[in-house]
């Protein structure tokens, strides 16, 4: 069962652990920022209260009156943060036509766009890409990126999407994996994992780079017995 802002937490050497116990194909789980609970929110005030409950007129209100737009709540997040979380894009909008800090990362070192990234909130994320949050940024305790972590989630919408805004392709997170190695490894070879291993084959990403045990994409696909990906694979020339 999804749970839609939040994803379990993991330190690297758990994700590690989980990732090679059964050999280096077998699955962990994502780590991301979790969205604010009821009681952090109950206690919000101010822009961080508006941020939360989408109200436009409140944030403008309080930008006029000069307050700080990148104030900070308990876990590092930003009132930008929070209303990615929340999904209330015309507060985005106005949180950023007011001068807030679009790449800003929270206490886990999460951005607002991969926070949407990571909640497959397409039309979200479109809205801060749009007012120019970048794509390019390295994120997380893993030092990844969005990319690598919608890879690894299958939302292909949210990879075609910052593929487009110029996110690098073959950036290598401190668990040795790239995009298409999480895709592969922490997927489950379905439908929409093979679409966004079909995204990042067009778009030119690097099928031969290895992971930390030697093994490059088309041979994790084969230990997993992921066919479908391995003919892809197959198809783009991978080794």
């Amino acid at each position: 069962m999804r749970t839609p802002n939040c994803l379990l937490r993991v330190t690297p050497a758990a994700a590690l652990a989980l990732a090679f116990a059964a050999g280096p194909i077998a699955s962990a789980p994502a780590a991301a920022q979790v969205a604010p609970t009821a009681a952090e929110a109950a206690g919000y005030r101010g822009l961080h209260a508006a941020a939360f409950t989408g109200n436009v007129g409140e944030i403008r209100k309080l930008a006029a009156a000069k307050a700080d737009l990148n104030v900070r709540d308990g876990h590092g997040r930003t009132p930008l943060h929070v209303t990615t979380f929340a999904r209330h894009r015309d507060a985005v909008r106005a949180l950023a036509e007011a001068g807030a800090g679009l790449d800003l990362l929270d206490s886990d070192r999460y951005d607002a766009v991969t926070i949407a990234a990571v909640a497959d909130d397409e039309e979200t994320l479109r809205v801060l890409l749009a007012l120019g949050a970048s794509a390019r940024q390295v994120t997380s305790r893993y030092d990844g990126t969005a990319l690598i972590a919608a890879s690894h989630l299958g939302h292909d919408g949210v990879v075609r999407q910052l593929i487009a805004a110029g996110a690098p392709l073959d950036h290598v997170n401190n668990l040795h994996w790239t995009a298409v190695i999480e895709a592969i490894v922490l997927g489950d070879g379905g439908p929409r994992h093979q679409a966004t291993l079909k995204a990042l084959i067009d778009a030119g990403a690097n099928l031969q780079l290895r992971d930390r045990t030697g093994n490059t994409p088309l041979q994790l696909a084969r230990s997993r017995g992921l066919s479908h990906m391995v003919r892809m694979l197959e198809a783009a020339g991978a080794k």
